[in-house]
């Protein structure tokens, strides 16, 4: 997803009764005192799932991050630091040793010990479970033989366990960006409660997922209406400064925007693209924005014969203005994208797809007539997600600049799009979003388009591709290992399964009610800081 993950949103919700106490009214974010026993109200979109391993985007992650504590997280210089892990170490980057804190304990009681990381990740590894997060085990010894429709093994050889709190992980090859990678969400422990037997996932654990975070589920997930987490007392680390969260699902950013305005929601976490232009006036201070790691892109079926064809790709690519749709859409909040990973990481370079990032109407008819392009174009995307309006307008550019007939196509939620390409079905063109799970070129790659990545919905496979990406992975530097990766970057280039379209920031707002709302680059709330207005 991911964001790891896959962005629902383009830039991106209570009156409901949490059971907690509500914000208080009045204030300005900052201007009044704080109330830890109220609860705040975070916009949303539906999850597609809400177990660790098979979340693969921003609404679930969102949620994810409330109800789990991360081994590693990332200071601002996107350097790893150790949260629910003591140490995580290696000599050679092939075996790391990582010795957890003591005291964790899931939000049912159980102690949090290493069998708990083995099994949930032996669980995320494992083929026959479809997880939608396996590719990031795949670095692992042994994971090889957990694939396939009748696995030779159901552990990967290379998780042993030490001692209560300390495991190993043998990888099959080096990687020196094994500890960076420990902070995305598919790296989380289950606790014994979440199987119904060993390497069996409980039916219900979904529905109400017990984690060892600093909140707790309060009821169960409430489908396409809400899912709401409460303090949790026992939680050893840093406390929230709010009794509870109520994440609110919303099917429209317009809804959201408007609940906002009128207090009814407490944070945004995406300004529709509609409001970018009065949001600064309508919300003063509590119009904000901070970094992101963000990237739109249009994808391709490349299994499909009418876009099979690199100069199709090119040439659509070619036929598309980004700088009149930044502009005149997003009011310039984003920026032309003409690259695969984002400026959030080392290694970034601009421009690396060339001559397919300059609009050049004419040119682009040319070669797009000569490659044998279809005469329709669908372009798909999520209606809950605040996509039409530059859909619309890339249609409008694509009939004119290659005589083609265009259209935009609505599915009613992101998870309905990601099941439907995930099963290859027909939608055309699809829009996707990006937000890295951890900052490395490899994770703007590898999970994209590597044959095996998580979120390779496009049936992009180049042995070459992979080969260099994995050689970057093994690399005994990080110099070494960009070198490596831009290398793949360049063979993307040739093939562009994706049309890159534009990098992102946050652009956020936030009712009278709360203080001290920051994203990070991820696209989450910072749970840790936002704290209730009396």
């Amino acid at each position: 997803m991911r964001v790891r993950r896959i962005a629902a949103w383009t830039a991106l919700p209570l009156a409901v009764t949490l059971g907690l106490v509500a914000c208080g009214s009045g204030g300005d974010g900052g201007s009044g005192g704080t109330n830890p026993d109220a609860a705040v109200r975070i916009e949303i979109a539906e999850p597609q799932h809400l177990v660790p391993t098979n979340t693969t985007e921003t609404s679930g992650s969102q949620v994810l991050a409330a109800l789990f504590s991360p081994l590693v997280n990332y200071d601002e210089a996107k350097q790893a630091y150790e949260v629910a892990a003591e140490s995580v170490t290696s000599e050679d980057n092939v075996t790391w040793t990582i010795r957890l804190k003591d005291g964790y304990t899931f939000h049912n009681g159980e102690q949090v010990t290493a069998d708990n990381y083995i099994d949930a990740w032996n669980y995320g590894a494992y083929a026959p479970n479809g997880q939608g997060s396996s590719y990031f085990f795949e670095k692992i010894a042994g994971y090889e033989d957990l694939q396939g429709e009748t696995p030779a093994a159901q552990t990967m050889s290379g998780l042993q366990k030490v001692d209560d709190l300390t495991f190993t992980v043998t990888l099959s090859q080096p990687y020196s960006g094994f500890r960076t990678m420990l902070g995305y969400n598919a790296f989380y422990p289950l606790p014994e409660a979440a199987f119904s037997e060993p390497g069996v996932l409980d039916e219900s654990y979904e529905q109400a997922p017990i984690g060892q975070g600093p909140f707790k589920m309060k009821g169960t997930w409430q489908h396409d209406s809400r899912v709401e987490v409460e303090r949790y007392d026992a939680f050893p680390g840093e406390q929230p400064k709010v009794a509870g969260v109520e994440f609110r699902i919303y099917q429209q950013p317009a809804a959201a925007y408007a609940d906002v305005l009128s207090d009814n929601l407490d944070v945004i976490k995406a300004i529709p693209t509609e409001n970018l232009s009065t949001a600064p006036t309508d919300l003063g201070d509590r119009f904000k924005t901070s970094p992101a790691s963000s990237f739109q892109f249009l994808s391709f079926p490349t299994y499909q014969e009418e876009f099979s064809n690199p100069d199709v790709r090119k040439a659509i690519s070619m036929a598309i203005d980004r700088e009149e749709i930044t502009k005149a859409i997003f009011k310039d909040s984003q920026t032309p994208a003409r690259s695969f990973v984002s400026p959030a990481v080392a290694g970034y370079r601009e421009n690396t797809i060339g001559a397919a990032g300059t609009f050049d109407p004419a040119q682009a008819k040319t070669l797009y007539q000569s490659a044998g392009g279809p005469d329709r174009i669908e372009i798909s995307y999520n209606g809950d997600g605040g996509h039409k309006d530059w859909v619309d307008a890339t249609c409008n550019q694509l009939k004119a600049n290659l005589g083609v007939d265009c259209v935009g196509s609505a599915e009613p939620k992101f998870a309905d799009l990601l099941t439907k390409v995930k099963a290859e079905e027909p939608v055309g063109l699809f829009r996707m979003g990006w937000v890295m799970d951890y900052p490395s070129m490899e994770n703007y790659l590898g999970p994209l388009y590597s044959s095996t990545g998580s979120a390779n919905f496009y049936g992009y496979r180049n042995p070459e591709f992979d080969k260099l990406v994995a050689e970057g992975s093994a690399a005994a530097t990080d110099a070494e290992a960009i070198e490596k990766y831009q290398q793949a970057e360049d063979l993307l280039a040739e093939d562009m399964p994706v049309i890159p379209l534009r990098f992102g920031q946050n652009i956020f707002g936030h009712s009278t009610q709360v203080a001290n709302v920051e994203m990070d680059l991820f696209n989450r709330v910072d749970l840790l800081k936002i704290e209730a207005v009396q």
